[in-house]
């Protein structure tokens, strides 16, 4: 599939983006990728200094998920 394995367009090796969002702070925040039916917002995963930090952590996301 074009374009789910170029992780600077918030692809990581998955259908749906990442959902990674810079900050203000000039930090980045990862949120879940589905909204939550109650708040209808997502679900703040972690604050990280580089987007390549969040990018990683969104992988062991996606890894425990299904192991």
């Amino acid at each position: 599939m074009p374009g789910n394995r170029d992780s600077s367009k918030g692809f990581i090796g998955l259908k749906e983006p990442a959902m990674i969002r810079k900050l203000k702070s000039d930090e980045y925040r990862l949120y879940s990728r589905k909204v939550d039916p109650k708040t209808r917002k997502r679900k703040n995963l972690g604050t990280f200094k580089s987007r390549e930090a969040a990018e990683k952590h969104e992988r062991e996301v996606q890894y425990f998920k299904r192991h």
